[in-house]
């Protein structure tokens, strides 16, 4: 009887969990494509690129195909080492007309400075824009996107307009790991909240935001959050938190980002940006490691389920064994079922859906490295560099 009942709780917590877990992210301001403003103001477009030859041909030359009528492009190379300067040369040669794109040769990193913060403010500083434009150099955007979203920020009255992307996945582990922490975000960080004027709670997503130049200066722009290598959420809360209208929208049908390729590169970069945010916030921290241990128990413990009901059943377990093995199919189907929805939005094959064990143990491994590294100092290495405690 002991085990049935613990079986029965097990079923029930779980089902109300996954319920909620799939609950919360509530993009209620979608950005659909619009035509160019009649009055339009010059945007800034800057983008940061640091060892990016992978994506910075296909990035810059879907801004430079923009519909809106006045805007220019700010490419601050961040002393990169591989063939990122070559490509920019390459696409500025084929721009027309020249002054659209502007090459900026990143200076060494100041003492204090974070590598992000520092390249998008030496590409502010050279911008003349009323208002910026931050694009990740991994960010594809469409031809509409400039357009579309200005339009929207104004209709929201926004000082501050942020979108959440399309995540491309091409691997295994994109597939199967990438899902679960998009996933985690929407728990973390609710939409409405963020756009609640009357809620302190605020986030950006640094693969395309729009900002007021005035609004930029008042807060005193990059430089602001010069040591937090998380700057998007940590300049948001400077909007945010001086008054001003922070607005985050589904933007999905307007860029589509790929921030990982490989296993090794979610694992630094995830873990890096775990690692932020459980050590800025020591409550979120106790919740986010005893959820990474639910989540590695829960990965492990999920398959052998209706497997330890089935041993019970051929060794006299009865109804109540049958019991166990339906409550544990019934929280797998469930399960897999919201999953392979949540894939589908993705545009990943539904199948992957069974991998949600496997996807769910390394995202709690990862969360369980960032701890460690909070614990013991270590910090974080990221695009080449090493940021330690001293460093937001």
């Amino acid at each position: 009887m002991t085990y049935f009942l613990l079986s029965t709780v097990f079923c029930v917590s779980g089902l109300v969990i996954i319920y909620w877990l799939h609950n919360q992210y509530h993009l209620d301001i979608v950005v659909e494509p619009a035509s160019p403003p009649p009055d339009a103001p010059l945007i800034s477009v800057c983008i940061p690129a640091r060892n990016e030859e992978r994506n910075i041909r296909k990035s810059v030359e879907a801004i430079l195909s923009q519909d809106y009528p006045n805007y220019e492009v700010l490419v601050l190379d961040d002393r990169s080492t591989d063939s990122t300067p070559e490509i920019l040369i390459a696409i500025h040669s084929a721009t027309l007309p020249a002054d659209k794109l502007k090459i900026i040769s990143g200076s060494d990193l100041p003492r204090g400075w974070v590598g992000k913060p520092y390249a998008l403010y030496q590409a502010s500083a050279s911008a003349g824009g009323e208002w910026l434009c931050f694009v990740d150099a991994d960010t594809f955007i469409s031809q509409e996107t400039i357009s579309s979203c200005y339009v929207k920020a104004l209709e929201t009255k926004a000082d501050m307009f942020t979108i959440m992307t399309f995540q491309i996945t091409r691997s295994f582990w994109e597939k199967t790991v990438m899902p679960l922490v998009m996933t985690a975000l929407s728990v973390g960080f609710s939409p409405r909240r963020v756009n609640d004027p009357n809620s302190k709670d605020a986030i950006a997503n640094g693969q395309f935001i729009l900002i007021k130049r005035s609004v930029y200066d008042a807060i005193g722009g990059h430089e602001s959050v010069k040591d937090s290598i998380v700057e998007d959420k940590a300049i948001s809360e400077q909007v945010k938190w001086s008054g001003h209208r922070l607005i985050v929208a589904d933007g999905s049908k307007m860029a589509r980002t790929r921030m990982y390729t490989s296993l090794p590169e979610m694992w630094e970069g995830w873990t890096k940006n775990i690692y932020l945010g459980l050590r800025d916030q020591p409550s979120l921290a106790a919740l986010g490691v005893f959820g990474a241990f639910l989540a590695v128990l829960a990965s492990l413990f999920l398959p052998i389920w209706p497997l330890l009901g089935l041993f019970w059943y051929l060794n006299g377990g009865e109804w109540m064994a049958i019991s166990v093995i339906a409550e544990s199919l019934l929280l797998w189907v469930y399960l897999t079922m919201l999953r392979a929805r949540a894939l589908s939005k993705m545009e990943i094959s539904r199948w992957y859906a069974l991998t949600t064990s496997l996807g769910a143990a390394v995202f709690g491994a990862m969360m369980i490295a960032s701890a460690w590294k909070v614990v013991s100092g270590q910090g974080v290495s990221w695009r080449g560099r090493t940021y330690r405690n001293n460093i937001r």
